[in-house]
C-alpha cells in the first residue's frame, strides 16, 4: 500500500503511527463504512450520523485553532502588562487559599480545632488551679512549717555569724558606730 493513500489523523494520540496490522486496512471512510452497518440503522441514518460526526470533528479542530490563538493573544497581553508567570502563580495560590478558607471542610475543621483549643485551655487552667491549691496546702502542712523553721534557724545563725565577723572588722577600722547592713540572701 502506498503511503500517499494513507490518512493520518494528527489529532490522534498515535500521531503518524501505523501498526503493521493496520497497513492492510483500507483508509477510505466510505468503503469501510458501507461494509459494517450497525443493526437498526438504515443506510440514510448512517450517512446522516457520519455527516454529523464529520461536522463535529471539524468544529473540534476549529475550536482547537481558536483556543491556541486565544492563548497566544493572552500571553502577548500578559507580556505587555508585565505580568510574569510568578505573578500568575501568586494569584492562583491566593485564589486557591481563599477557596479553601470558604470551603465547608475548612470551616468545620477550624470550628473543631477552636473547640479543642478552648477545652484544652480550660483543662490547663483547672490543672494550674489544682497545683496552686496543692502547693498552698503543702505550705500550710506541718512538714513544710518544720522545714521553714529550720531554714530560718540556719539563716539566723549564718547572718548572726556574719554580723559578729563584720563587727570585729568595724571595730578594727574605727567604723564600729555604723549599723551593719543585712545583705543575706534569705
Amino acid at each position: 500500500m502506498e503511503s500517499a493513500s494513507q490518512d493520518i489523523n494528527l489529532n490522534s494520540p498515535n500521531k503518524g503511527l501505523l501498526s503493521d496490522a493496520m497497513t492492510d486496512v483500507p483508509v477510505d471512510g466510505a468503503a469501510s463504512a458501507r461494509t459494517s452497518v450497525p443493526e437498526g440503522l438504515t443506510l440514510a441514518e448512517e450517512e446522516e450520523l457520519r455527516s454529523e460526526l464529520a461536522k463535529v470533528e471539524e468544529e473540534i479542530g476549529t475550536l482547537r485553532q481558536v483556543l491556541a490563538a486565544k492563548e497566544r493573544h493572552c500571553g502577548e497581553l500578559k507580556r505587555k502588562l508585565g505580568l510574569t508567570p510568578l505573578d500568575g502563580l501568586k494569584q492562583n495560590l491566593s485564589k486557591s487559599w481563599h477557596d479553601v478558607q470558604v470551603s465547608n471542610a475548612y470551616k468545620k475543621t477550624q470550628e473543631t480545632l477552636s473547640q479543642a483549643g478552648q477545652k484544652t485551655s480550660a483543662a490547663l487552667s483547672n490543672v494550674g488551679s489544682v497545683i496552686s491549691r496543692k502547693l498552698g496546702d503543702m505550705r500550710n502542712s506541718a512538714t513544710f512549717k518544720s522545714f521553714e523553721d529550720r531554714v530560718g534557724t540556719i539563716k539566723s545563725r549564718v547572718v548572726g555569724s556574719r554580723e559578729n565577723s563584720t563587727e570585729g572588722l568595724h571595730s578594727l577600722s574605727g567604723a564600729g558606730d555604723k549599723a551593719p547592713q543585712d545583705n543575706a540572701p534569705f
